[in-house]
């Protein structure tokens, strides 16, 4: 598969600013709008005379009926209120609640080939216009081995339907509202049933949901996680300060969490760590550790990542946002020694257990935020020959490129779930002295407009390092 043309419109995270155009439309106002491409996010992209608007719920190909509910100089943004003529390319959708499509699958209306096809563009689009890079070789996605039942957790949230408790998802824009969710077909059945057992709980103890105008209520969220190949399930209820009895579940969590969130203080009612196995390690996972949704394909990931690694057995390794430790568990035994970053302490507890579990003696975890940690696990462990990173979504800042440049790696291996945040990174990387080679996009998330990407990066001639104004540092 290769890379399609590059849209002329800018990602959802940064709209197009334009100079007004003649078929710009009001807030409020209904037309009809035919889609003719898709933004990344996943909004449907129309032109009116030249003026952009981005519909929620439209598909390329889609003729809608779109109500325009932000209206700018040089964009609009639109929800599809009626599918007047479908697209050639949609398909029936699958994972449907209460008459509406699931809001975690908002591509499932379109043809899994052509869910491929838009995510290799929009790696290639980011990369070129955002980044504005050339020379290097995107290679072809990697499909995902199930394109349902796929995801490892899944957080729901509580509300009230005409004086009914009910636990699901929110719709697109509609944040008052909780669609009803009995059988998520992203989730596992386990996880759907540990979720309408709570569920069934929570009626039968007559608990409400929290108001977050009145403060009244108790239920917040349920954060469900599975462990893939071992089978166990971790709940996490999210709630307000109340006295309730257990719920029906073996693993479970309580959760003050003040500002609706799903952090703070805890009131364990069952085991905090979750066992799970990946490859050949096996791995414990706290409640707030990161660990890929996906967990077959993380597995595929992580193995583009050693290749694009490339070690011959004498690298130290430096990994970077490492959680609990299985991206520098998977690449120990290929390097001399490796040292995982993270800020998360639970995660790096859980990281140290889980290297000595598996018997991985090189090794070495610190709990520290990636900008002020690298300074001193340099002068610790000295340059590293290797750099894997796999970041949040928003990608790095400036400051933390600096730093990875200070290290002056050979080769830096970086995991990206949001290419449009990989870009000006990469541009800062190439900028600095480094070569992209070849970037792969794997695809972990079927259904959804998300794809994760592995660039891979090697020195190419002297480094050129920047203080923090951006002037050269001799």
């Amino acid at each position: 598969m290769t890379a399609t043309e590059p849209t002329d419109i800018q990602p959802e995270a940064t709209p197009p600013v334009q100079p007004p155009k003649s078929g710009r439309v009001r807030r409020g106002e209904e037309f009809e709008a035919t889609i003719e491409t898709l933004a990344y996010g996943g909004r449907g992209i129309a032109r009116r005379d030249g003026y952009v608007v981005f519909v929620n719920g439209g598909l390329p190909g889609d003729v809608v009926r779109a109500q325009v509910t932000k209206s700018k100089k040089g964009y609009a943004e639109a929800n599809a209120v009626e599918l007047i003529s479908p697209s050639p390319d949609r398909i029936s959708d699958v994972d449907v609640h209460q008459g509406e499509a699931c809001p975690g699958a908002s591509w499932q209306g379109l043809a899994y080939e052509r869910q491929l096809a838009f995510k290799q563009e929009h790696v290639a689009d980011s990369l070129t216009r955002i980044g504005g890079l050339e020379g290097f070789e995107l290679e072809n996605i990697v499909p995902a081995l199930e394109q349902w039942r796929y995801r490892n957790k899944v957080e729901y949230s509580f509300g009230e339907q005409e004086g009914q408790l009910v636990l699901g998802f929110h719709p697109r824009g509609r944040w008052e509202d909780v669609l009803d969710i009995e059988d998520c077909m992203l989730s596992s059945e386990a996880t759907n049933k540990a979720k309408n057992d709570v569920l069934d709980w929570a009626k039968a103890e007559g608990l409400t949901a929290y108001d977050p105008h009145d403060h009244r209520g108790v239920l917040r969220n349920l954060v469900v996680r599975e462990g893939r190949r071992t089978g166990q399930v971790q709940t996490r209820l999210v709630t307000s300060r109340a006295n309730f009895p257990r719920p029906p579940v073996d693993l479970h969590t309580v959760i003050d969490g003040p500002s609706g969130g799903t952090t703070g203080p805890t009131g364990v009612l069952g085991e905090e760590v979750l066992h799970e196995r990946i490859g050949d390690l096996e791995i414990q996972l706290s409640h707030d550790s990161f660990f890929q949704t996906n967990t077959e394909m993380a597995e595929v990931l992580y193995g583009v990542a050693q290749d694009y690694a490339a070690f011959d057995g004498s690298e130290k390794l430096f990994d970077l946002y490492c959680g609990v430790g299985t991206i520098a568990m998977t690449m120990a035994p290929h390097v001399k020694h490796v040292w995982g970053l993270e800020l998360v302490e639970d995660a790096i507890m859980n990281a140290k257990k889980n290297a000595v579990n598996n018997g991985v003696a090189n090794v070495s975890f610190v709990a520290a935020n990636a900008r002020t940690g690298l300074g001193p696990l340099l002068e610790e462990a000295g340059k590293p020959d290797v750099i894997t990173i796999d970041p949040p979504r928003a990608g790095l800042s400036a400051k933390i490129v600096r730093r990875l440049i200070e290290c002056e790696a050979q080769r830096i291996v970086y995991i990206s779930c949001n290419p449009t945040t990989l870009a000006p990174n990469a541009a800062q990387l190439v900028e600095a002295g480094y070569k992209l080679v070849k970037v792969k996009p794997v695809d972990m998330f079927p259904q959804t407009p998300h794809i994760e990407c592995v660039a891979h990066f090697e020195l190419d001639g002297p480094l050129i390092k920047r203080d923090r104004d951006g002037n050269i540092r001799e």
